[in-house]
């Protein structure tokens, strides 16, 4: 495969992984409550903050670091293929 044929398809991936992080941000919940984390609502002794790893807040959270560091990668694979 000529060097042309990887720039591009590391282009696109970075495109691609680029508007990806973009989406899952937003659709993540914020981490501050608000006033609700004044009363309590939410304490770490619940059941819902004992498995948010597990939750769909959870897994948004593994997928972004995954694609973020994707991202560094591919930036990196570029700039080295630019000189």
């Amino acid at each position: 495969m000529s060097t042309a044929l990887i720039k591009n398809i590391v282009t696109i991936a970075f495109i691609l992984i680029s508007v990806a992080i973009s989406i899952i941000i937003l659709v993540q919940q914020g981490k501050d409550q608000g006033l609700g984390s004044l009363s309590g609502q939410l304490s770490d002794s619940s059941y819902w903050a004992k498995n948010k790893g597990r939750s769909k807040e959870g897994i948004l959270v593994k997928i972004t670091s995954v694609l973020i560091v994707l991202y560094f990668i591919c930036a990196a694979v570029l700039n080295i293929g630019s000189f």
